[in-house]
């Protein structure tokens, strides 16, 4: 394996929702973005993960390929935020021992 995102995998849900907790927990802090609520900015992530995905792979040949991102997206944003939300948690509860 000499990368460690492909295209490939970024058009699977665990890639997208990998990708998507990276990029959004890294990009939060940014001023432009500090007004959006981090749900947002995740959903927004997932969009354009999703979408790049898709046409970089080949994914979607009709409209109906293309519709479906949004929904996608949605579910790849809650991934996330919930994978990220039992992250913290487990953290937080480590460090009150």
């Amino acid at each position: 394996m000499d990368q460690f995102f492909t295209w490939e995998l970024l058009a699977t849900f665990v890639g997208a929702a990998t990708g998507t907790g990276i990029i959004t927990q890294f990009v939060k802090d940014v001023p432009i973005f500090q007004k959006i609520p981090a749900r947002f900015l995740s959903y927004i992530v997932a969009l354009i993960i999703l979408a790049a995905a898709t046409a970089a792979t080949g994914g979607a040949t009709d409209w109906t390929g293309w519709a479906i991102i949004p929904l996608n997206a949605v579910l790849v944003s809650f991934s996330a935020n919930g994978a990220y939300d039992a992250l913290a948690k487990k953290t937080s509860e480590k460090t009150k021992e």
